[in-house]
């Protein structure tokens, strides 16, 4: 019986779970821990590479078999992409260890029928340049996703975000989530109010602030609770509902749940999720949000209001939607742009 490496293991049973919705920075901390550096590296490039590139490698089974991909079972699916990344992108990887592994994976995952299948398109799969038949394929994004940017950034600009998406993210806090926390000025002696800060990396930045008085809330009490070591009040709750405060604050940052399109090339699976309906979703819910921190800011203080998102629904339309005649400076971060992922900032203030 062949021998398959731990990180193609590994990479194999993280896509599945992935496809089965599953989140690839969890799942790979997970399944990658009991692997040597040097394999869990290797698994971690064809988790990601797999799904920044997926509609892309599924034209290339297509090309090189001569059917439809989708019209094979979804393990067989993962296999070709698998097998595809490494031959097409990856350059130290011996090509017969590619296909003979993902070979055997599908006959151990009780896939014999498939097997016969990946073996003879991946060996049929050259390095040689091809010609997309469309931008998104080339350039790796849904449809629909492709046509709404297009629409909002314009073709050019579209192409360089998606490019972008398609490089490793630098490891380390992202400098586009650095960016948002200064824009709150914070001063010493400051009270400072956090309303959806899990994991707490925005919360540490701000905590560098002298003498600041912080709350930190969440939806997810379990997510806060690595903030629990700097001994700060620690609140759950909900912020699309009223807030339980008694007194207001002098400045606030509501760093919204959104779509996260603007962290594609760190959570690739993203793209092959969201629906154009998942916008209006969001745009709700952040709205209520963003009602409940100004009811919650003192007069003549600041809140940001951010998100990790691109699109305007989530973005300018919310803020113009909520803070009437309020002063607004609005500041966006675009991918391929400026330097890490994209972010969206709005800071308001309210009058005295």
């Amino acid at each position: 019986m062949a021998i398959i490496s731990p990180a193609r293991r590994v990479a194999f049973d993280c896509l599945r779970r992935v496809h089965g919705g599953g989140h690839s920075d969890t799942l790979l901390h997970e399944l990658a821990k009991p692997l040597a550096t040097r394999d869990a590296a290797l698994a971690h490039e064809i988790v990601y590479g797999v799904l920044r590139y997926q509609n892309q490698l599924d034209w290339l089974a297509q090309h090189f078999s001569g059917r439809q991909i989708l019209t094979v079972d979804e393990p067989t699916a993962i296999l070709l992409r698998m097998g595809l990344y490494q031959m097409r992108y990856l350059a130290r990887i011996p090509p017969h260890a590619a296909v003979m592994e993902a070979v055997e994976l599908a006959k151990r995952s009780n896939k014999r029928a498939a097997a016969g299948l990946v073996n003879a398109v991946l060996r049929k799969v050259h390095k040689r340049v091809l010609n997309f038949p469309d931008p998104t394929i080339e350039l790796c994004l849904p449809e629909w996703l492709y046509k709404k940017w297009v629409k909002q950034f314009g073709a050019d600009l579209t192409r360089t975000i998606a490019l972008a998406f398609l490089r490793a993210p630098e490891k380390g806090m992202d400098p586009g989530a650095r960016s948002i926390v200064p824009h709150l000025n914070l001063q010493p002696g400051n009270t400072y109010l956090d309303l959806c800060a899990a994991p707490g990396n925005k919360t540490w930045q701000a905590l560098k602030t002298e003498n600041l008085k912080a709350i930190a809330c969440d939806r997810s009490f379990k997510r806060l609770l690595p903030l629990q070591q700097i001994g700060i009040p620690l609140v759950h709750l909900d912020a699309a509902f009223p807030l339980p405060f008694k007194r207001q604050f002098d400045r606030i940052l509501a760093d919204v749940p959104c779509s996260g399109t603007g962290t594609l090339g760190r959570n690739p699976e993203i793209k092959w999720r969201l629906t154009p309906e998942e916008f209006e979703r969001q745009s709700s819910r952040q709205k209520d949000i963003l009602k409940n921190a100004l009811d919650a800011l003192t007069p003549g203080g600041t809140l940001v209001y951010s998100t990790c998102s691109l699109e305007k629904e989530e973005n300018e339309e919310v803020v113009r939607a909520v803070c009437g005649d309020m002063t607004v400076q609005m500041h966006s971060r675009i991918p391929g742009i400026d330097p890490g992922d994209g972010f969206f900032a709005a800071v308001i203030q309210k009058k005295s």
